[in-house]
């Protein structure tokens, strides 16, 4: 699914500022057996590019898109939280987007646990590589020429993780990442008018070890939000299993608010959706 005009050879025409899902998947059985892609996103907003939770395969994805995706234009990184389908990739994306570290450039914003010995996720030689690695925290603001991002509330994850909020000059962009539910989500995300959602569960399931939203309080979050658009990610098999389009479909009709299934490749031009 392209949510993008083509031109008369049906290749994207992009506008300055889109979101690309270089993948769709959550848990570990979809991405182990790559049932969907796990490449994360790639965001562009004015003049800045970055990319978004690199997992497995991000570095092949970006080079085989359609138009390709050159991590050498990169602007930064920025890591939700340190589980491998979100930074399994996060080295060699820096050096791509550093040209092996001959040009020294670009940020990298994680949590700072993404750092800790001593299995730290990104290894000690690319640091230096990059111009500027930040930390990132509940409450934490960080200006860009093109954007102001935030990192609202941590979430309730078994390792340091955070959603994200891009204050663009016609609208907000923000992504719920992995988390169990809590209430403080809704009023932490509201004023979104473009809400990504990791909705890796279909079911609720009485378990202990399961920090992840279901679709129940995926649709209870959008609900309350109220977004211009909403859009579905992160599957886990449960959700695969009963179609994500189709649950999104039903969403809409039910909440009467855009709701959209991303798919593996999917492109969305965010000042035509806001």
């Amino acid at each position: 699914m392209v949510i993008l005009p083509m031109d008369s050879n049906g290749m994207e025409k992009r506008g300055k500022d889109f979101i690309k899902f270089l993948g769709t998947a959550g848990a570990r059985f979809v991405v182990s057996r790559q049932l969907r892609a796990s490449g994360g996103l790639w965001l562009s907003l004015g003049e800045e590019k970055i990319l978004v939770d690199p997992g497995p395969g991000s570095l092949v994805r970006c080079l085989s898109s359609r138009p390709k995706l050159d991590p050498f234009v990169l602007s930064g990184v920025i890591l939700t939280h340190r589980h491998l389908d979100h930074s399994n990739d996060v080295n060699i994306i820096i050096e791509a987007m550093t040209d092996g570290g001959r040009n020294r450039k670009g940020f990298l914003y994680a949590p700072r646990d993404v750092f800790a010995p001593p299995d730290s996720v990104v290894q000690t030689y690319v640091r230096a590589f990059l111009e500027k690695i930040d930390y990132l925290q509940e409450g934490k603001t960080i200006q860009h020429p093109s954007f102001t991002l935030k990192t609202p509330v941590r979430h309730n994850h078994p390792v340091e993780t955070y959603g994200l909020k891009f204050f663009l000059p016609y609208g907000t962009v923000s992504l719920i990442s992995d988390t169990r539910f809590f209430p403080g989500l809704i009023d932490h995300y509201r004023n979104s008018d473009i809400l990504i959602i990791n909705v890796v569960l279909f079911h609720e399931y009485n378990d202990e070890r399961i920090f992840h939203l279901h679709l129940r309080q995926a649709a209870e979050i959008i609900k309350n939000i109220e977004p211009k658009v909403a859009v579905l990610t992160h599957f886990g098999i449960t959700m695969l299993r009963k179609k994500p389009y189709l649950l999104a479909q039903d969403l809409q009709e039910q909440l009467g608010i855009r709701v959209i299934a991303a798919s593996d490749g999917m492109t969305l031009a965010l000042k035509e959706l806001i």
